[in-house]
């Protein structure tokens, strides 16, 4: 079988229950202030988007999901990691 190109994002953010101080400052200092009182939370994270040749698309998510635990990409005592093939 050949090798293709996916894409794979890494979506990494606080657990629930822990304190978000990134998401907290921009839903008070910049989306309340702004006007919009409709938004009730904002959790900030962080995304990483990576280009993977791989047999297939549940491979490409393996590697990229083993690489963030191996590598230390996030704190699993703190953080959530999703990992997902995008288009």
């Amino acid at each position: 079988m050949s090798q293709q190109s996916y894409t794979v994002e890494v979506v990494v953010e606080n657990k629930p229950l822990a304190r978000d101080p990134e998401g907290e400052t921009i839903h008070h200092n910049l989306i309340l202030k702004g006007g919009y009182n409709q938004v009730t939370s904002v959790r900030a994270g962080k995304l990483l988007r990576m280009s993977v040749d791989a047999d297939t698309p549940d491979h490409a998510r393996g590697l990229v999901k083993r690489l963030c635990d191996d590598l230390r990409i996030y704190n699993p005592a703190a953080h959530i990691c999703q990992v997902r093939i995008v288009g």
